[in-house]
């Protein structure tokens, strides 16, 4: 067995070299701060495997009539959908998330996704993990980094007395790339925290002085400290009681575990479990469109996290967890005739909790009046800047440091809105406008824009979510700039200008018909 497998299925770190990086070049961060004992915050990932199709799961009612003429064989009735204002319906299944979002304990990021889309389960799935650029590859996972800055030396000499506990849990069999360090995995895989055997060591005997007992070594420290984590898991399982009756489903199990270890005491600040399903391209709906594979699991979903949320707030914590959906990515808008949906790009993300944001952040997604086969949901919001935004106001890392983790051109957004948030000192966006003209246009196109004394980021993306050419990237002086394209070698259709800047984003399309 490879050892990145072996890692992967027992949930012990393992030294790994990744890229020749060499741990004692990383410089030492005021990121400290973020996981120390101080803030009791955690954070809850639930991953839905497969690409969820966002435009089912939540319907732009301003486009309705667009969706009806590309997907008709499998929207849902406008009068079945649960309006919930904004002009935004939720799927008819999905009761729980409405009473929820009412209450103000959710909030939804139109269109997150990434430029240059991937649409490769593994591939895109990679980016969303590490948080890396569609062009590179990243052997670390966006919250890996983030532990790594703080704990250089994991997992030797873990657990102690100042870090008892795990930093993160994945509930299921294989720990979750999302916590992958540069040198081992700050996840522990677990099934059923109230019943963890102890891993049996190799033996005592003295390693020999070669690569091999270097291995070995390292293996049995590593069950050590796995047999260690273990008792500290299992006993707060048994400090604590759930207040609610959860769905009788595999993720309703996960995040009754969740919310178990956590009133437990355990110091655990990332938890991460998993609904699988949904590569719908064939069998989203059945004849009836309220009804099939898509609606099940999202009955699936808003039963287990209304539970969950219930179950926080009768046990006195909802104000420590904050809740986070992602997917690989959307999928297209056009369905297929197998009642389905292919691959995609961007769809929107779900945050719970009564410490998130309410409401709805971004627009409503732009359908075309006859969108093309490939054609997908274009991305207002990069989703490594949702990973920053939350990295800044729920753990209270620096921006500094959130650009060293993620990327340099990364831009604030508040996601977060109670609980006594630090937030930040963003100041709030200037008023953004983005014009092309003429539009429709030829050849030429005229870009106007306003942005304050900031970096700025203008790129020209295709409907299928692809960053075709990059117009600005740099810090421009505030006031009205305007920028002139050459569409030359673009075919006739929809397109869509992108303004990112320090402080928001807008976009705006255009046709080109030559």
């Amino acid at each position: 067995m490879k050892r990145r497998n072996f890692i992967q299925t027992t949930g012990l770190s393992l030294p790994l070299l990744l890229n020749g990086f060499k741990l004692s070049a990383m410089p030492k961060s005021s990121i400290f701060s973020a996981i120390n004992n101080e803030n009791d915050r955690v954070l809850v990932l639930v991953q839905l495997n497969g690409g969820n199709d966002g435009l089912g799961m939540i319907t732009p009612l301003d486009q309705y009539d667009k969706l009806a003429n590309a997907r008709g064989n499998i929207l849902i009735p406008q009068s079945s959908l649960l309006d919930v204002g904004f002009n935004q319906a939720f799927h008819p299944s999905m009761t729980g998330l409405k009473g929820l979002f009412d209450e103000g304990k959710m909030g939804v990021v139109q269109a997150a996704g990434y430029p240059n889309q991937n649409r490769s389960h593994f591939r895109s799935t990679d980016i969303w993990t590490s948080g890396s650029p569609a062009d590179e590859y990243w052997a670390t996972g966006w919250l890996g980094r983030h532990f790594q800055l703080g704990q250089p030396n994991f997992p030797d000499g873990y657990p102690n007395s100042d870090y008892p506990d795990p930093f993160a849990l994945t509930l299921g069999g294989t720990v979750t790339e999302t916590c992958q360090g540069f040198t081992s995995n700050f996840s522990m895989a677990v099934n059923d925290p109230t019943m963890l055997n102890q891993l049996v060591n190799s033996g005592n005997d003295t390693a020999p002085s070669t690569p091999y007992g270097e291995e070995l070594a390292y293996l049995r420290q590593s069950i050590e400290s796995t047999n260690a984590y273990s008792n500290g898991i299992m006993e707060a399982a048994g400090n604590a009681a759930n207040m609610v009756t959860y769905p009788d489903t595999n993720l309703g199990n996960q995040l009754k575990n969740v919310a178990l270890l956590i009133a437990g005491g355990l110091k655990t600040k990332v938890y991460v479990v998993n609904l699988g399903g949904f590569d719908t391209h064939a069998g989203q709906v059945v004849l009836d469109p309220t009804l099939g594979t898509h609606s099940e699991l999202l009955q699936t979903l808003s039963d287990a996290v209304t539970a969950f949320q219930q179950d926080l707030t009768l046990l006195g914590i909802e104000k420590r967890v904050a809740t986070m959906t992602f997917s690989e990515f959307g999928r297209r808008i056009r369905s297929n005739d197998s009642l389905g949906t292919d691959h995609g790009d961007a769809a929107p993300l779900m945050l719970f909790g009564s410490c998130v944001k309410p409401g709805f952040t971004g627009d409503s997604p732009e359908i075309p009046d006859a969108p093309e086969v490939q054609e997908a949901v274009a991305m207002q919001y990069d989703f490594r800047n949702i990973y920053g935004s939350l990295l800044m106001d729920w753990f209270e890392v620096p921006q500094a440091d959130v650009q060293n983790l993620l990327f340099p051109e990364f831009s604030y957004i508040p996601l977060m809105d109670g609980c006594n948030i630090s937030g930040t000192d963003q100041l709030p966006a200037p008023e953004m406008l983005v014009l092309p003209y003429p539009n429709p246009f030829g050849r030429e196109v005229n870009v106007k824009f306003n942005c304050g004394n900031e970096h700025v980021r203008l790129s020209l993306f295709n409907g299928a979510g692809q960053e075709l050419k990059l117009l600005i990237n740099k810090r421009l002086a505030a006031g009205e700039h305007t920028v002139q394209f050459d569409s030359s070698g673009l075919p006739n259709g929809s397109y869509y200008f992108h303004l990112r800047l320090e402080n928001g984003r807008q976009k705006t399309k255009l046709v080109v018909k030559n």
